[in-house]
């Protein structure tokens, strides 16, 4: 298994230090409301460290939504000075005794890849598919790092490589 501290320069914040005027966008879902507010409070975290911001928040029902929400948002803000430079998904799927799970996962992975490939932003995966809600807890500040600051700082590095091309 991968753990985010093997890659040290994946959570270094030494090159967005710089980074100015990163507007991200975050797009979370209703189920699992405590996973995601813990996902969405570390990636506030590294916006106030870095100096960027959190521009708009839009909940959906569930994760299957998501891909939908963000291309809205997207679209939404064409014309905005305002709005955001990249978009993070949050979610929590927690695997049931249904073919359910697998059924919403391969919906939100899918549909995040395509947005990636016909957006003009990055879209960031921000998605824990999980098998109980204990390894949730692993990702939000355990042994396996804190996803939702990773996301951010995928957001903003994806901005700051944006701009330098």
């Amino acid at each position: 298994m991968a753990l985010s501290s093997d890659s040290n320069s994946l959570l270094s914040l030494e090159e967005i230090m710089n980074l100015r005027n990163g507007k991200v966008g975050i797009v979370y879902t209703e189920w699992n409301d405590k996973i995601i507010e813990a996902q969405i409070a570390g990636a506030k975290r590294i916006a106030e460290q870095t100096g960027n911001e959190i521009c708009k928040l839009i909940k959906v029902p569930g994760c299957f939504e998501i891909p939908f929400a963000c291309k809205a948002m997207y679209e939404a803000s064409i014309h905005d000075t305002e709005g955001p430079n990249a978009i993070i998904a949050f979610g929590a799927v927690i695997r049931g005794g249904t073919p359910h799970f697998d059924y919403v996962c391969k919906a939100v992975t899918e549909g995040i890849g395509q947005l990636n490939l016909s957006l003009p932003i990055p879209v960031i995966f921000g998605v824990l598919t999980l098998d109980n809600e204990a390894q949730a807890w692993e990702r939000l500040g355990g042994v396996h790092g804190h996803k939702g600051e990773e996301a951010m700082i995928a957001a903003l590095k994806m901005i700051d490589m944006k701009n330098k091309i």
